[in-house]
């Protein structure tokens, strides 16, 4: 079973929705954590907008990187510009991914607009995890 590490600022949007991605679609053939660089805990949005996609991560924690410093991660995936500017060395053969997804924390507007942001986002990172387990996961469980 491959550990696989979702890298963001504050573990509050990004990572947390990434997070809830690959658990719910590479199921039992991963070990999904993750972390970031500082700690803002979970973004209620974030748990709201996943859970308008069927999929509940009020379950998950914020957590720093430094609480993982022992886990051997075989694939660690940032996904902000500033954690992977920051990302700590992992030893090991870890693959490393990176895809910038807009902070839909920074989003301003009525609550309409920021909901919307977080819906957009949402379907980034969906379609990325989606492609990503297609690409590193199915394939190389076959």
């Amino acid at each position: 079973m491959k550990n696989i590490l979702v890298l963001c600022t504050g573990n509050s949007c990004r990572s947390q929705i990434a997070q809830g991605y690959l658990q719910h679609f590479a199921g039992n053939h991963v070990n999904v954590y993750s972390a970031g660089v500082e700690v803002h805990g979970v973004n209620p949005l974030a748990i709201a907008t996943m859970k308008a996609d069927g999929i509940d991560i009020s379950g998950h924690t914020s957590n720093h990187i430094d609480e993982y410093v022992g886990i051997p991660f075989d694939v660690v995936i940032t996904v902000c510009d500033n954690a992977k500017e920051q990302c700590p060395y992992f030893p090991g053969n870890a693959l490393k991914f990176h895809q910038n997804f807009p902070d839909p924390a920074q989003a301003v507007g009525s609550p309409e607009e920021i909901t919307a942001t977080f819906e957009h986002v949402r379907e980034l990172i969906k379609e990325y995890v989606q492609q990503f387990i297609q690409q590193w996961i199915t394939n190389c469980n076959q």
